[in-house]
């Protein structure tokens, strides 16, 4: 038998192996991960700078001939430049066996890049064990992946790229073209609508008091929940994110942040989108029969 019918075989006999079987898998993703998280807005800086340097008329600065994307240089400690070798690489395991310290200045490694992996390897899971091996539970992997990797970006730069959310917005409504996750009209209605309402309320928002009250990149990634899961959970996902940031938000006030400094809005919709996309319709159709509909 070849690995995919041994994973269905899992999937229908043993549910609790395939789940660790894609535990270990979204581990191996999670660290790729990690890359994209630190590497990707570098790359992207690197890549505006050139661009305005242009646009000015401007001497182009002297541009480093060491390659830097998302798979060279390899990955090294920050303090002492000692390049990880593959044995202290392996997800969740080398950071346990290094105790959380560089094998070579001993300097406390951060518990983020384990977390970020174990997080995406429970998600893959979850994704699995809801959708099955299937191309949708595969699509919705991708998408899985995707959003954690915005959410961490957003809260180290505060920004969301273009090379993410629009890339999963097409992939949104190829996927609906099949009536995979929705019918196509409510994925196309839902990335118009998902887009224009955050955008209507930032302008009037503008409009009344002179700022900003969120990015671009949020329309955008609210169109891509439009595009994967249809105009109807697009009030689900908009409460979820508001109800979620208003509490971490008022925590982090609590514990002493600075009132006036922004707090991405990407995180709390990615995790509104990602509980959405397992148990929105549950969710909704509960709410309903508590309202006695």
């Amino acid at each position: 038998m070849n690995i995919l019918t041994y994973l269905f075989l899992l999937q229908t006999e043993f549910p609790g192996l395939l789940f660790a079987f894609c535990l270990i898998f979204g581990l191996l993703v999670g660290s790729f991960l990690n890359v994209v998280i630190y590497r990707l807005p570098i790359m992207m800086m690197k890549e505006w700078d050139c661009q305005a340097q242009e646009i000015l008329n401007l001497p182009a600065a002297e541009r480093s001939t060491t390659p830097f994307n998302l798979a060279l240089p390899r990955s090294y400690c920050p303090t002492c430049e000692h390049k990880i070798k593959a044995l202290e690489n392996i997800p969740l395991v080398s950071y346990m066996l290094l105790r959380g310290k560089c094998s070579v200045c001993k300097n406390p490694i951060s518990l983020r890049y384990p977390m970020i992996e174990l997080a995406t390897g429970l998600l893959t899971g979850l994704v699995i064990l809801y959708f099955g091996l299937t191309w949708t539970g595969l699509a919705c992997c991708i998408l899985t992946w995707a959003l954690v990797a915005l959410a961490f970006i957003d809260l180290d730069h505060q920004l969301l790229p273009d090379d993410i959310t629009l890339p999963l917005i097409w992939m949104g409504l190829i996927i609906n073209y099949f009536n995979s996750i929705t019918e196509f009209g409510n994925a196309f209605w839902g990335a118009i609508a998902g887009y224009l309402s955050l955008w209507s309320v930032v302008k009037i928002f503008k409009l009344i008091t002179g700022k900003d009250g969120m990015g671009n990149g949020d329309f955008k990634l609210l169109a891509v929940f439009g595009a994967w899961l249809g105009w109807q959970l697009l009030p689900l996902i908009i409460i979820l994110s508001s109800l979620t940031g208003a509490i971490i938000g008022g925590l982090l006030i609590l514990r002493g942040r600075d009132r006036a400094a922004p707090i991405p809005f990407g995180p709390f919709l990615a995790i509104a989108g990602f509980i959405a996309l397992l148990w929105g319709n549950e969710i909704i159709l509960a709410y309903l029969q508590i309202q006695g509909f």
